[in-house]
């Protein structure tokens, strides 16, 4: 007689670019050896765990190949238990991410079975201008950034008197610390494709591009893979990708315009906008990844469910990415209206390092930096507007006590002379003579003079001898030029980064807060 046949057990092991630089291939071809049926599946999105193994709804992590067998044996030595039971996954509000680390990102059918299609159906019932309208009452602001009314930009979009018409999604994620966009194209891909289709039906547009940049082969690689698979659902609607070459500037919606169009990414003036003349001179919604992946659920599910999270003029849910120097490093997708605290030392556990946190940068590369008597500041746009910092694309990068601020602030104006179009000189000249003053200040003063700084007068300041305060005033000054004067964020939010580690560390570089108070006045 035959014995009865079993099943292999199934185990599942992400497979976005996380998980592979931390080894999941070797571990899921270990399990493979074994004689495990291995899915390769979407991220949960807690990093510090990776490679992540779920086998039955209990995961197993960081899990090396050479633990393989132990688990199989039953060593629940790096069991975490249920993982959806778990105190980071527990506590968050999933919309966007209500996927992650469930379906296998290629996988039509798990998208079917998951509720995908739902909004690009019932969008498709609907008049262009109710799904606006829906979009708008949901109160979905731009998750690049900017934070701007997606309603508002759609409408401006659908009025506007052209028979064709684009949707481009900004992909182009270059903060320092954010990975949400990466997470949705490697793990989720056809959600975002549903939202774009969805943009299409109400502003009459019927071609998206997707713009990403080089430095993410694997998305780039997953989206046209999901786009060649959707491509009959979303008809009449059509999407490509578009691959540049990696400038931060290029996230500036303008910039990327000009980028797609095979042109120097360079900012443009506007007026006009983006939504009146955007891509080849034609009405163009230009959204970011997470903007657009939460449309779906807004039409799928009602604006009223989406606008129930949140609070004030901050509605709906934002994936904030926990980086740097921190022990629970990853995605965590909640309301706003947390306070940093919550976020910083609650979920992401403090530091890694165990040393006490001195600062957490949200918002970027060229964000402010927080300091701990600081962090009961509510997570949301006009909070944080009204506090001088930025929200951005939701990274929160974390320092501890061994952090240099001076370093850190000289190198936002660095960055900034770095990336620079070139287009507006508050940024493209700014930046460089910002770092150099940064530099005097850092060093002291008796640092040799660069060709310009041997002029004698300059910014109404005589240049020969100048002291630490008028260092400081100059620097001011500059930013002030800096943040009022440039076309676009890179240079008018340079000054965030170095004005607030001025501000808040000033013996990082040498200074008294006495003597930056009164320089800064």
């Amino acid at each position: 007689m035959t014995p009865p046949q079993t099943a292999p057990m199934t185990v599942r092991v992400a497979a976005d670019s996380l998980a592979l630089a931390c080894g999941a291939d070797a571990v899921a071809a270990t399990f493979q050896r074994a004689g495990c049926e291995v899915q390769r599946v979407s991220s949960w999105g807690m990093h510090w765990l990776e490679p992540l193994v779920d086998i039955g709804g209990e995961g197993f992590g960081p899990v090396a190949p050479g633990d393989v067998a132990a688990i199989l044996h039953g060593d629940k030595t790096l069991s975490i238990g249920k993982i959806e039971e778990h105190p980071f996954i527990a506590r968050q509000m999933r919309l966007t991410f209500a996927r992650a680390g469930k379906t296998r990102p290629l996988s039509l059918d798990d998208y079917g079975a998951t509720g995908g299609w739902r909004g690009l159906q019932k969008a498709r019932e609907l008049a262009p201008e109710t799904i606006v309208e829906q979009v708008t009452a949901s109160g979905l602001r731009g998750r690049g950034g900017a934070g701007f009314p997606a309603g508002i930009k759609w409408k401006t979009v659908a009025a506007a008197p052209c028979t064709e018409k684009y949707i481009v999604c900004n992909a182009d994620e270059g903060d320092s610390g954010t990975f949400a966009d990466r997470m949705v194209m490697e793990g989720d891909p056809f959600q975002l494709i549903e939202g774009m289709a969805i943009a299409g039906l109400a502003v009459g547009a019927g071609k998206g591009f997707i713009y990403l940049r080089s430095e993410y082969p694997h998305a780039i690689k997953t989206m046209r893979a999901a786009i060649e698979a959707s491509r009959e659902i979303v008809a009449p609607f059509t999407l490509e990708v578009r691959v540049g070459a990696g400038a931060y500037v290029c996230g500036e919606e303008t910039s990327l315009l000009n980028s797609l169009e095979g042109r120097r990414g360079e900012v443009r003036a506007k007026p006009p906008l983006p939504a009146i003349a955007g891509l080849f001179g034609l009405p163009t919604v230009v959204n970011n990844v997470l903007t657009l992946a939460a449309v779906p659920h807004i039409i799928a599910d009602g604006p009223e469910k989406y606008a129930n999270f949140g609070l004030g003029r901050s509605r709906g849910t934002m994936p904030v990415q926990l980086a740097g120097n921190i022990k629970y490093g990853g995605l965590f997708e909640a309301g706003f209206g947390m306070s940093l605290r919550e976020l910083v030392e609650d979920i992401g556990g403090s530091t890694a390092s165990g040393r006490p946190i001195k600062a957490v940068q949200v918002g970027g590369p060229l964000g402010a930096y927080i300091p701990l008597d600081q962090f009961d500041i509510q997570f949301d746009y006009e909070t944080y507007a009204g506090a001088g910092a930025l929200i951005g694309h939701g990274g929160i990068v974390v320092f501890d006590d061994t952090a240099d601020m001076a370093r850190l602030a000289r190198f936002a104006m660095h960055f900034c002379a770095e990336e620079s179009c070139g287009k507006c000189t508050p940024c493209r000249i700014g930046a460089v003579r910002g770092r150099e003053i940064m530099d005097r200040i850092i060093s002291g003063n008796g640092r040799p003079v660069d060709a310009v700084e041997g002029l004698p007068q300059m910014h109404n300041a005589t240049t020969a001898g100048r002291s630490h305060v008028d260092e400081v005033a100059l620097l001011t000054d500059l930013c002030d030029t800096m943040k009022y004067g440039s076309l676009c964020a890179l240079g008018g939010f340079t000054p965030y980064p170095v004005m607030s580690a001025l501000r808040f560390w000033p013996e990082d570089f040498g200074l008294t807060r006495e003597l930056v108070e009164g320089a800064s006045a």
